[in-house]
């Protein structure tokens, strides 16, 4: 039986390169840790679903992070409900920490760390958290978990292909205050060393500031891409 009542929803598209990590983390929180593990495909034309689907419940719905993780909370049977992406380092340790420490709150977040040795993916990893908790504001990569009850309320994540993380975070914490806990997940720097570091960076804030004033999600998709 499991110890905690924590739904874990992945959302996946073409990550066969990941899949063999991804295998090995999710198989810990298997059983004992959490209640229930729900991968959801986009449609995936390599075959990451023919591999995680031989362990995992694997389900499918249309592309898009919020189509995907509002898909796989409704199959979702826990009290909680952990968004994590693919290239996530996620333990048993984190899924306790989740539990008990936002067992007074309603949702919240870790902080997170760029995997690499480089400098600037220190940097860049403080400056993620500080501003965190600076606005009240998270994103995917610090795995969102929210109650299922009050996900469910609101309607789940928008219908929009970019920022739908920093959408819900914005109406979550019209509820309540965000459970911000300092232990650390490991996310993949992949996209700032495929990209470059400092191209990246201003990528995001330039995203993030279109998106504050006003500028469609599905132009800001098309940029990030």
């Amino acid at each position: 039986m499991s110890q905690y009542n924590l739904s874990v929803i992945v959302p996946v598209y073409n990550e066969a390169d990941q899949c063999d990590a991804l295998i090995r983390r999710l198989r810990l929180l298997q059983d004992e840790v959490v209640k229930d593990i729900i991968i959801v495909d986009g449609g995936s034309q390599d075959n990451t679903v023919e591999r995680l689907s031989e362990e995992f419940t694997v389900i499918t719905s249309d592309q898009g992070r919020a189509n995907q993780m509002n898909a796989g909370a409704k199959q979702a049977t826990g009290t909680w409900l952990l968004f994590l992406h693919a290239d996530t380092d996620f333990s048993p340790s984190h899924a306790a920490a989740a539990i008990s420490e936002g067992a007074l709150g309603k949702w919240g977040r870790f902080d997170v760390k760029l995997s690499g040795k480089r400098w600037s993916f220190s940097m860049i990893s403080f400056f993620i958290n500080w501003r965190s908790r600076l606005t009240g504001v998270a994103t995917g990569d610090q795995c969102i978990f929210v109650r299922k009850k009050v996900f469910d309320e609101l309607g789940g994540f928008a219908d929009i292909p970019l920022m739908e993380d920093v959408e819900l975070s914005k109406r979550l914490k019209n509820i309540a205050k965000p459970v911000c806990i300092e232990k650390r997940v490991i996310t993949s720097s992949r996209r700032w060393q495929q990209h470059g570091t400092l191209k990246t960076v201003l990528l995001m804030w330039k995203l993030r500031f279109y998106y504050w004033i006003g500028v469609k999600p599905e132009r800001l998709a098309q940029l990030y891409r």
